[in-house]
């Protein structure tokens, strides 16, 4: 992502400048971020992991949408395009548009070279003004390995690391379970990476609390 100079607008302006275009871009105090294009893995991981949410949540409250769907985190007026995102209950949205959602449950990102330092910084620490939010994944793409960090009652963050093709990374909160074999099936890894290594590590992350 990189900003584009000399680029005011307020949101409304953004919002109409976002749905006349082709190109996706976040949107954070004035300012507007083009969006880059997907790699191959990521495009495989996210196909992955979007057909094993939808199938697993299929009849019930919840439902998947992918990257084309807009989030607006309300409290810190950041505008941004996540990877998956779930969503438990009745969709909120900002106008009658009904693209750009308000209340997110779960959201995924998968990691790249370009994204992974924003992703598990700065962009969790809007994200985590969410109050619907639940659950937040990290999926790496140069090896088989998914974190999730859940909120915990007294506004902190768990993490949970699931590492290697044998693992499983459930989501209590919605009922879910990732097999990484599954994640990651069709994606190629060196194969020192992909050697199972069975891998659950769970913490309580004082630097993600709220």
């Amino acid at each position: 992502m990189s900003a584009i100079p000399k680029t005011y607008l307020t949101p409304a302006e953004y919002l109409a400048f976002e749905r006349q275009g082709d190109v996706k871009h976040e949107y954070f105090r004035g300012e507007i971020f083009a969006m880059s294009g997907a790699s191959q893995q990521h495009v495989t991981i996210f196909m992955n992991t979007s057909h094993l949410l939808v199938g697993q949540l299929k009849g019930r409250s919840c439902r998947t949408f992918g990257a084309d769907m807009r989030v607006k985190v309300s409290p810190t007026g950041l505008y941004t395009y996540p990877d998956l995102i779930v969503v438990c209950g009745r969709p909120r949205f900002e106008d009658q548009q009904l693209d750009t959602l308000l209340n997110p449950t779960v959201i995924v990102e998968i990691l790249s070279k370009s994204t992974e330092a924003y992703d598990r910084g700065e962009k969790f620490a809007q994200y985590r003004t969410l109050d619907t939010l639940t659950d937040y994944l990290l999926i790496s793409q140069d090896k088989p390995r998914v974190e999730r960090f859940t909120r915990q009652a007294d506004g902190g963050w768990l993490l949970t690391e699931s590492a290697g093709l044998d693992a499983v990374m459930p989501i209590g909160s919605i009922q879910c379970q990732l097999p990484l074999a599954d994640v990651y099936d069709r994606v190629e890894f060196d194969e020192a990476q992909a050697a199972p290594k069975l891998r659950v590590v769970k913490e309580e992350v004082e630097a993600y609390s709220t």
